[in-house]
Order: C-alpha cells, then structure tokens, then sequence
C-alpha cells in the first residue's frame, strides 16, 4: 500500500494539508499502541508497526521535498541514491555561488547570496509549479513528471547550498 492509499488520497505531488492532518490523526487514533494494549500480541506488533508507517507517511507527505521524492519514486522515475546530471549551465550558475560562498567574510555577504539563492528558488519553480499544483493521475505525462525530477535535483543542490551559508 503505497502513502496515498494509506490516507485514502488521490495520487498528488501537493496534498491537501487540512486534509492529510485531518486523516493521519483519525488513522493514529485508530492505530496507535496505546489503544492496543488489551490486544494479544500479534495485534499489538500491527498497530505498532501501522502506527510507525503512518508517521513516516505524514511526515514525507508533509514536506514538498519529500513528496516530491516519493511520488517520483514511487513512479518509478526517481531511484534512490541517483546520480543525476543537471543541466551545465545550471551547474556554472550554482559553481560561482560556491565560490562567493567560501568566500563570503561577513553576514550581510551570507545575506545576499541567501537572496539569490532565494531568487534562483522562484526561477527554477516557476517551470513546474503547474504541473506540482495540478497534477492529475493519467493526465499529466511523463515528460512532465521528468521537469518536476529537475526541479527536485536543482533544489536539493540549492538547498544543501543555503546549509552551508546559515
């Protein structure tokens, strides 16, 4: 049973935040150990380990990143630990922000460089936010979900960026 099944969702790469809170606690009411205590032993080893999937499951589908990482894995177009090649120029871009970053003395220098950070966000979001907005299970193509997996990989590399900076 994949997370959006488990929150009886249909397949999205944003999910409804209301929503998803709304269901993980009616599941975790149901299936948290404390209510499982007078259980015999196997029932209890099913709750405890439906309550930990629910948890993993809300937090991943809680975060864009992650369920951006899931849905394209789960997909099939994301494998862990890929190696993926992003574009060059975006690449140069990213290399020239490293270098003002080593070198970056004061706050106001780590200030402006989170600013373009910042900025290069938007830029690189702008492409996909449709397509992560309204995505639609046998709608949205391939080719698609292949902008969102750039999208993913420019970001994280953003993101491990701005680590470095706070």
């Amino acid at each position: 049973m994949n997370y959006f099944e488990l929150f009886e969702l249909a397949p999205t790469l944003r999910p409804d935040a209301a929503e998803l809170r709304k269901k993980f606690f009616a599941l975790s009411r149901q299936f948290h150990p404390d209510y499982h205590v007078q259980n015999d032993t196997d029932n209890q080893q099913v709750a405890l380990e439906t309550s930990a999937i629910l948890n993993k499951a809300y937090k991943t589908l809680s975060s864009e990143q992650e369920t951006i990482k899931y849905f394209l894995t789960w997909k099939g177009l994301l494998e862990e630990n890929e190696k993926y090649e992003l574009p060059p120029d975006f690449l140069m871009e990213m290399l020239e922000l490293n270098e003002e970053a080593a070198d970056a003395n004061d706050e106001a220098e780590k200030k402006k460089l989170l600013e373009r950070i910042k900025q290069a966000e938007q830029e690189i979001y702008e492409p996909v936010e449709k397509i992560i907005a309204d995505y639609r299970e046998g709608i949205t193509s391939e080719k698609e979900l292949l902008q969102v997996k750039d999208y993913y990989f420019k970001k994280k590399y953003l993101e491990r960026l701005q680590q470095q900076l706070l």
